[in-house]
């Protein structure tokens, strides 16, 4: 028998001073049986640094993600379709990168464990050519604290100012900086 995936709640309150962005989210996460709390929080926190002011021009969501292949772990498109951002979490391969590019308007990549340098090395003169392909890196050590506020129902505040963000649940916070990989 398959393994259903687990189901989250998130209330995310938003400050992000960089966008003069204020707002509360109710998000509802699946998590897929092999995903682990890191990438899930992940995902959150990709949501958190890049979900629109408004949605004039379509919303900010959960893609399959781990589930799908032609699907982002978040994508923002518009009313008519068209995929204005696609959002992956970790070390996605070169060939899905620059098929998302060829598909969206912009592309974000937030790779969080150790081995990013490694992976980064191997793609980059790969993904040299793709002009709306950003890379970020979330230091392993940052991410695995963040993985540590996983709970089925969440409260999270995010704060971001001057490029780094504070995710706390009222017990505890960690800082995040992600750091871009490729140039801008």
């Amino acid at each position: 028998m398959a393994l259903k995936a687990t189901i989250f709640k998130a209330r995310v309150q938003l400050a992000d001073m960089d966008r003069g962005l204020y707002a509360d989210h109710a998000l509802t996460l699946a998590r897929h049986p092999s995903e682990t709390d890191e990438r899930m929080l992940m995902r959150v926190l990709a949501f958190a640094l890049n979900v629109p002011a408004d949605d004039r021009e379509g919303t900010l969501e959960f893609g399959k993600g781990l589930s799908d292949t032609d699907e982002p772990d978040l994508w923002h498109r518009d009313l008519t379709g068209r995929i204005r951002h696609w959002i992956d979490v970790g070390q996605p391969d070169d060939k899905r990168l620059l098929r998302a590019a060829g598909r969206a308007d912009r592309v974000s990549v937030y790779a969080y464990a150790a081995s990013t340098p490694i992976w980064w090395g191997g793609i980059a003169n790969k993904l040299a050519r793709a002009a709306n392909i950003e890379v970020w890196q979330v230091d392993a050590a940052q991410s695995q604290a963040l993985a540590a506020l996983a709970r089925r129902t969440m409260q999270l505040q995010v704060s971001v100012q001057d490029g780094t963000a504070w995710v706390g649940d009222g017990e505890q916070s960690v800082e995040i900086t992600p750091q871009r990989l490729n140039a801008t």
